[in-house]
């Protein structure tokens, strides 16, 4: 079993896959690299693009059935990347879908060029109303990339994160690739997913993603990675590895 927990498969919804033809063909992609368990996860809430619950929940039924026809082994769960704004923790009852309905995790996207005021403040009230908010791909945020401590501090509060596998196998630049490896090495990534769009321009990679992590961290690592998404689907909490601060401190 192995789960990508963030992508955008499903078909017209956004600014994924754009027909049912492109999604089939991403589908094709996501086996080829390994994958058996798909989180689709459409943007929401993010300044372009709204997707209801019912919406995603719709298109995944459909889409699921377009597999079993053609007999591709994948299955599609429903989820939303829900752009961070004020009242999520009074919608999340309403419209706002948990990862693989787990009723546990929920998938967050910030800003790429500045961190909200109440950024803290909405990821707290999320986590006391029983869930668990994961970043995604923090690495395209600049105030992340220029203070690392500040992610730090969020996953030290209960947030968990989600790096994106192009990032860290260098097809998003050297940059990314380095801030992405140190975030590994201070136990700030929870899970690497494919934030996929198109089968060509932005495919899975998940494959050359694990074993990157294979050979330049450990197996023990890839194995946590992929643990931790099955999590997701389950619903089930889990220990993260405790995160380890860039502040030096004193002996």
């Amino acid at each position: 079993m192995l789960v990508d927990i963030h992508n955008h498969i499903l078909p017209g919804l956004d600014d994924g896959a754009k027909s049912m033809e492109e999604a089939m063909l991403l589908a094709t992609n996501a086996v080829a690299n390994g994958m058996t368990h798909i989180i689709a996860t459409p943007h929401h809430h993010n300044g372009k693009y709204m997707n209801a619950s019912s919406v995603v929940e719709d298109a995944v039924v459909n889409f699921n059935k377009e597999l079993s026809e053609k007999a591709i082994p994948l299955q599609i769960l429903p989820g939303q990347e829900i752009h961070l704004y004020n009242s999520i923790p009074q919608d999340l009852d309403k419209d706002l879908l948990t990862l693989a309905n787990s009723r546990k995790y929920i998938l967050i996207e910030l800003p790429t060029n500045h961190i909200p005021t109440f950024t803290f403040d909405i990821l707290f009230q999320i986590q006391l109303r029983g869930y668990i908010p994961i970043i995604a791909h923090p690495e395209r945020n600049m105030v992340f990339r220029k203070d690392k401590q500040k992610l730090y501090d969020l996953v030290n509060k209960g947030s968990l994160v989600q790096i994106t596998a192009s990032s860290l196998i260098g097809e998003k630049g050297r940059a990314l690739k380095k801030y992405t490896k140190k975030l590994i090495k201070h136990n700030l990534v929870h899970f690497i997913s494919s934030d996929s769009h198109h089968y060509v321009r932005r495919p899975f990679l998940l494959k050359d993603a694990y074993q990157y992590v294979r050979e330049k961290f450990s197996e023990d690592h890839v194995t946590y990675y992929s643990e931790n998404a099955k999590h997701v689907i389950f619903g089930t909490v889990f220990q993260p590895i405790p995160p380890i601060s860039f502040k030096k401190t004193r002996d």
